[in-house]
């Protein structure tokens, strides 16, 4: 007599395949929970109104195409310019940061000046992109 060997069913055949499948699909689910961007966090103002702000009231900065900060013509570091920005907030609590950037300056450096403006609670915060030259 001879014995009929069975012959195993290929992986998409068995129910191995769909278990696997389940189980990728709410691995999916669940990190898909964990990547949020939350991105920046603006208040922006209500339609219609307008607001006046005075000469002396506005601190303007430039970027150059290097990602360096400019203040009245002299170049400042990132923390300089936080204490001056701080310090400028205490005496004028109306203060509109203006920030003047060239269009060939490294992106990240122009994010990490909106990050300081929201990190000192600027109301008023304002850039621009100046005419490439």
């Amino acid at each position: 007599m001879k014995i009929k060997n069975k012959k195993r069913g290929i992986f998409s055949e068995t129910a191995a395949s769909s278990d696997l499948a389940f189980l990728l699909i709410i691995y999916f689910l669940v990190i898909a929970g964990f990547n949020i961007n939350q991105g920046f966090l603006v208040n922006l103002p209500a339609k219609n109104t307008t607001r006046l702000i005075l000469r002396e009231d506005l601190l303007r900065f430039e970027m150059d195409s290097y990602g360096r900060i400019i203040h009245e013509g002299a170049e400042m570091s990132i923390a300089s310019a936080e204490r001056q920005i701080a310090a400028a907030i205490a005496n004028r609590p109306d203060l509109a940061l203006v920030l003047s950037v060239d269009p060939k300056a490294p992106w990240q450096q122009v994010v990490y000046f909106v990050e300081l403006a929201q990190k000192l609670n600027v109301e008023s915060f304002s850039f621009n992109m100046r005419e490439s030259s």
